[in-house]
């Protein structure tokens, strides 16, 4: 593959042209949709350059070709490694303590030589803001997240509730929201519970940054965008969900990797909203045997799902029941997916009625945007939060009764067990009257989601809005000779 894909066509708009440059990280959870925001900029005229790793430029490759060919500015540049550097993007499971300080110098040899209007640059890089302040570089920064998982944790780190209960599980009411949201110390992360300051650097990080670009939009989380800018005094743009760029079947089915499609044939023979989605992320985190407990709460219950079980385990005996795998091909009661699964294409198909996830923000917004009401099961990251909006606040989910955050190596891990994940199967799948007024209200969400992208739309708007301050600062900067 070239150092870059060069641009075939190229957009007629006012001059100056905007140039954003993107800076994604190596995890597919963060990767993912900064590649779609990148994309949503380039629809929107603004000339976009994704700058990533020669193996990670294979991943989503052709849908960048696919928009060159409509005629969007976009491009790619792929750095090239130092003799002798090992990238650290062998798959797309990369943890936010992934390494990818290997990419300073030849981004920095690129950023000499090719300075754009700004950069928008994933967090996880801990290391780049500073180099970006060096090269007098304008930045703006992506976390992955929304406004109200932010807003809960700046509240917690402000006012410290979890320092003045007696337990891990105590319930504690989060001092300050629009909503009454309450968690348990056992849901934090390690570095809000010992203060170790890991966290602080990223938002130092952020508070010199000259905003914060959100996968997110404002119809989603209202009170909390206008907290997130207001109250904490963040400046910031929404202009999610950035999952809906991909509007063919060909850029759903290759989001992140190739996935295998043939789930969806057996989902056409699936009656509407009987099938339950089940995935947990690129990379879950779980207690040894949870998998067990899963398999028997699915098979307990009698619904039809797909279960998107990744390659987690290598002891496949020891995670799933002896013959589960068998029973249910032979009753076309479920299908397991042990590679890629094509996530949009799925939860937007009509046989699908309940997604059980992680909560991890991604997963959130896609189950969002397709109009699927969830069961929760949060395990690491701001998924806790994240939760607690699904359930507490849109009133779109219910809960399986996870109570540990976990860390990707802790050896803490408690299970869920079978009994309480039959009963939020059994709960989700019935189709009671509590459901189908959950699912009317994740239809309804769906369609502000789908209008907030559009002409006119909150999330449409703000994406222009950036666009054109960075315009005007780039005409001053002309008109002055700089």
């Amino acid at each position: 593959m070239s150092n870059s894909l060069s641009l075939r066509t190229s957009m007629n708009s006012e001059a100056p042209q905007v140039e954003m440059y993107f800076f994604p990280y190596v995890g597919g959870g963060h990767q993912i949709p900064m590649i779609d925001i990148a994309r949503l900029f380039a629809s929107h005229g603004a000339k976009s350059t994704i700058i990533v790793t020669p193996t990670n430029a294979l991943q989503f490759q052709n849908s960048i070709l696919r928009d060159q060919n409509s005629g969007h500015p976009i491009s790619i540049h792929a750095l090239q490694l130092l003799d002798g550097a090992v990238s650290p993007d062998s798959d797309m499971s990369a943890t936010p303590s992934t390494d990818t300080t290997v990419l300073r110098e030849p981004l920095k040899l690129f950023l000499i030589e090719h300075k754009p209007d700004c950069i928008v640059f994933d967090m996880f890089h801990r290391w780049a803001a500073e180099l970006f302040d060096e090269l007098r570089i304008r930045r703006i920064v992506f976390n992955g997240s929304g406004c109200f998982p932010r807003c809960v944790k700046e509240n917690i780190r402000k006012y410290e509730p979890h320092e003045k209960v007696g337990s891990d599980y105590e319930p504690f009411l989060v001092p300050g929201l629009p909503d009454r949201i309450e968690l348990t110390r056992s849901q934090l992360p390690v570095f809000l519970r010992d203060k170790s300051g890991r966290s602080d650097r990223m938002a130092k990080d952020e508070e010199k940054s000259f905003g914060a670009v959100v996968n997110s939009f404002y119809e989603l989380e209202p009170a909390y965008a206008d907290y997130f800018r207001k109250e904490m005094g963040k400046k910031a743009w929404l202009v999610g969900p950035a999952s809906l760029c991909n509007k063919n079947t060909t850029d759903k089915a290759e989001r992140g990797k190739q996935a295998d499609q043939s789930c969806l044939r057996w989902l056409d023979e699936k009656e509407p909203n009987s099938v339950l989605y089940i995935s947990f992320g690129s990379k879950p985190s779980f207690a040894p045997g949870q998998f067990l407990e899963v398999a028997h709460a699915l098979e307990a219950s009698n619904y039809s799902f797909i279960w998107v079980v990744g390659k987690t385990f290598k002891d496949e005996e020891r995670c799933l029941p002896g013959g589960f795998e068998e029973r249910i091909k032979e009753s076309k009661k479920g299908v397991i997916i042990r590679g890629w699964a094509p996530q949009l294409l799925i939860l937007e198909h009509g046989a699908v009625g309940g997604f059980m996830t992680h909560c991890g923000w991604n997963s959130m917004l896609e189950g969002v945007c397709c109009g699927v009401p969830m069961i929760t099961w949060p395990l690491s990251a701001e998924q806790f939060s994240n939760e607690k909006l699904v359930t507490d606040v849109l009133g779109i989910g219910v809960q399986v009764g996870s109570m540990e955050w976990m860390s990707f190596s802790s050896e803490k891990k408690a299970l869920v067990v079978r009994e309480k994940v039959e009963v939020g199967v059994k709960r989700m799948m019935s189709g009671g009257d509590e459901i189908v007024e959950m699912r009317k209200r994740a239809k309804e969400l769906a369609e502000k989601a789908k209008k907030a992208v559009q002409v006119g739309g909150s999330s449409s708007i703000d994406a222009d809005a950036l666009i054109e301050e960075l315009k005007s600062s780039k005409k001053m900067r002309v008109d002055s000779g700089g």
